[in-house]
């Protein structure tokens, strides 16, 4: 679906995260036109596919640059203004264009011009200690994941960053986005680098109890495992049946989901001696048809051939100079309905003039006069609208009764509701339902990720809402999508990251696979806050009305392009650990101290003989080309390990940094609280006694801030001036309960 079409980027340069912000423009229809763009792998010729080659001729190139709406680059301070397209010649070039630079570190702060790798990357934002969960052995080190993943979540908060500045481009010509890489990584784990921000509070590596899996686990089966993911009490008792109310079930350790907890490893090989002998398809049949979130762990050809996929047209023909293969597609679902432009300009300025009410009024901000109406809880949807907010939209949260959005039942509230209004809807009143379809009526955006068909069992589906309101744009997300023979299975991000692949490959060989953090959901929030800048985009240009129906399975498998393209091409993906065939060496290895560590990368003959030289005992092995040095790997690795046995990480890392040699200490989420290059570069922000974190991207135009409301908080303001019911309706309304 072309809604970007009109909109021009130049895309510089050969950088991967550079390559895959272009590629989410081109997927919905930008011209991005490519100016030095690599195609020397499968990953890179697919990142670049469908983008107009801008010719060599540096009249052509500055053409291209003269003529877009975004101008895209990638790399550190160092080396952009080495270019001759550095920062400066571009706005020579083109004074009124955004321009967006990623960099591993950011263009400002002490660690601007440090080198950096896929590997480091992810030691330094401290997302390398969660990946794969807690361990039971310290020893086990830390991995990255499959896919050069940095690439990925850069590009994608890139993406994100540069479409609002393509819509603060209105009122603010020419404004610049700064995009560091360990940023947009660090904040995947938002509710982590909360907690430690205000009560320094750091999470283990080392698994204790459950290691969280009373709530999500992996179950071995017959022909591999199978996630499941029973997170109460009816879904445990579903769970018992689906196990056919084994004997066990009544032993009062696992009465509660604290005795589950408590009792982890015994339950867990009880369930496991059900589950072996099942098939992973088969048990997870049977606990979704329990109404139990379930699904196989499946390997990258698995995804291939699926009929949901088949039924969205999730994949595209690809020709990279062999056969035509199938590349991932891009997750919006989007189709187009007509708008009436005089209703939504009128609404856009009622929206502004209550911003300047509230305070929040301010034309350079790309959302100004947005309203945004949030029904949408726990990560992937209030991390989208946390983004939406600080960018300038109002976000009215609309929350159930009693406890509201679970994430209040943690840090995750205090950080992803910044900015927002809440209030309390029991919309099991038709009452209630009424008060919702009249703020949808007064509002730009709609954005919700409940269950399929919900909202439309309620009144509040895309359809019947268009008819009160034809200029919303209407953004739902779910596990599979609203469409499909599967859009009605139970999902979780955790479960969809063993469906799709991403958990099995995420783990050392011989590993059992774990589920790991919840990086899918606040991926999606980035996505979910770019996808809806692009429907606002088209409307305000074309009074084209999106509807985005959102499926999280298809946008972690876009990010998992490089495994599917291998799949196809021959060389099918296995779990690898931290090996690598682009870097020698290229591992992880523990220092001194409780759980530390220092990873490294070579990239190249040179970087190899200084980092020889800084250890002794590899300068027999100078000589060793990279092919040489593949195959001396184990003896490299053992004598790196033995050097940094007894070093502390944060020095080792320093002194190779210091000799050009990508390198970074595992960082903590303590760490990165005390880090002076992110409070330099103004990452975090005060909140009471401490604080919390910021955007990926620090933009010329700034971001709103404020505190997360309490649950209900703005019920009667809002009713009172979007929908002019008095005091008294109000107090009736609460009267019968459907205010809470």
């Amino acid at each position: 679906m072309s809604v970007l079409a009109g909109l021009e980027v130049a895309q510089i340069g050969g950088g991967l995260a550079a390559a895959v912000c272009g590629r989410l423009f081109a997927d919905v229809g930008a011209r991005v036109g490519c100016i030095d763009g690599d195609t020397s792998t499968p990953l890179a010729c697919h990142l670049n596919h469908g983008k107009t080659v801008v010719s060599a001729d540096p009249a052509a190139a500055r053409a291209a640059i003269a003529a877009a709406d975004l101008i895209v680059c990638e790399g550190r301070p160092r080396e952009l203004r080495a270019q001759e397209y550095s920062l400066d010649a571009l706005r020579r070039i083109n004074q009124t264009a955004a321009i967006l630079a990623i960099s591993p570190f950011g263009q400002t702060g002490q660690k601007a011009d440090d080198p950096a790798t896929d590997l480091t990357l992810f030691f330094a934002s401290g997302i390398a200690r969660m990946l794969t969960g807690q361990v039971d052995d310290l020893r086990e080190a830390p991995i990255r994941p499959v896919g050069e993943q940095s690439a990925f979540i850069g590009g994608i908060a890139a993406a994100c960053a540069g479409m609002h500045a393509v819509m603060a481009g209105v009122t603010h010509p020419g404004p610049m986005i700064d995009v560091s890489i360990q940023e947009a990584l660090a904040t995947l784990t938002i509710t982590e680098l909360a907690r430690a921000g205000l009560s320094g509070k750091s999470w283990s590596r080392k698994r204790l109890t459950d290691g969280n899996g009373a709530t999500v686990c992996i179950l071995p089966a017959r022909d591999g495992y199978a996630a499941i993911s029973p997170r109460d009490d009816r879904q445990w008792a579903a769970w018992l049946t689906v196990m056919g109310s084994p004997d066990w079930a009544k032993d009062p350790r696992f009465a509660a989901k604290s005795d589950r907890v408590a009792n982890w490893d015994a339950l867990h090989a009880l369930m496991s001696a059900w589950s072996r002998h099942y098939d992973k398809q088969s048990i997870a049949n049977m606990a979704q048809a329990a109404h139990v979130p379930s699904f196989p762990l499946r390997e990258p050809a698995e995804q291939l051939g699926s009929p949901q996929l088949a039924h969205r047209n999730f994949y595209r023909p690809l020709d990279i100079g062999g056969p035509t293969i199938d590349a991932p597609g891009p997750p919006f679902g989007l189709r187009v309905a007509k708008s009436d432009k005089k209703v939504a300009r009128d609404r856009l300025g009622d929206a502004a003039a209550c911003n300047q009410k509230n305070g929040r009024g301010d034309g350079a901000m790309p959302l100004a006069g947005i309203r945004v109406l949030d029904f949408s809880w726990v990560i992937a949807g209030p991390t989208a609208t946390r983004y939406l907010a600080a960018m300038g939209a109002e976000v009215i949260k609309v929350e159930a009764p009693g406890r509201g959005d679970p994430g209040r039942a943690s840090e995750l509230h205090t950080v992803l509701g910044q900015a927002k209004r809440s209030i309390v809807l029991d919309l099991k009143k038709p009452d209630a339902i009424a008060a919702a379809r009249a703020l949808a009526a007064r509002s730009d955006v709609l954005v919700e990720n409940f269950a399929t068909g919900v909202m439309d069992r309620l009144g509040l589906g895309a359809d019947a809402l268009h008819k009160v309101n034809p200029d919303l744009v209407y953004v739902s997300a779910s596990g599979l999508g609203r469409t499909g023979p599967e859009a009605h299975a139970v999902a979780y991000g955790t479960l969809l990251q063993c469906y799709a692949g991403f958990a099995g490959l995420n783990r050392h060989p011989g590993v059992p696979p774990r589920v790991g953090l919840a990086w899918l959901d606040p991926m999606c929030g980035l996505m979910l806050a770019f996808i809806t800048a692009v429907a606002l985009w088209h409307r305000r240009r074309t009074g084209g009305v999106a509807r985005v129906d959102f499926s999280m399975l298809e946008a972690m498998l876009w990010t998992m392009a490089e495994p599917l393209l291998a799949e196809q091409l021959g060389a099918p993906p296995q779990p690898v650990g931290n090996r690598s065939n682009q870097y020698a060496s290229h591992g992880a290895y523990r220092c001194a101290g409780d759980d530390e560590w220092i990873s490294l990368a070579v990239a190249d003959d040179e970087e190899w003989r200084r980092l020889c030289t800084i250890i002794p005992a590899l300068l027999p092995l100078a000589p060793l080309g990279f092919a040489q040095r593949c195959e001396q790997r184990q003896t490299i690795d053992d004598t790196l390990a033995a050097w940094a046995l007894p070093q502390a990480a944060a020095a080792a890392a320093q002194e190779l940094l210091h000799a050009g040699i990508p390198a970074a200490a595992l960082a903590t989420s303590r760490d990165l609280v005390g880090c002076h290059h992110l409070r330099e570069r103004g990452f975090w922000d005060a909140h009471g006694g401490g604080v919390l974190p910021g955007l990926p991207w620090r933009a010329s135009f700034g971001r709103i801030s404020g505190p997360a409301p309490g649950l209900g908080a703005d019920t009667d303001t809002v009713l009172r001036d979007l929908l002019d019911i008095s005091p008294d309706r109000i107090a009736a309304l609460r009267q019968s309960g459907a205010l809470g």
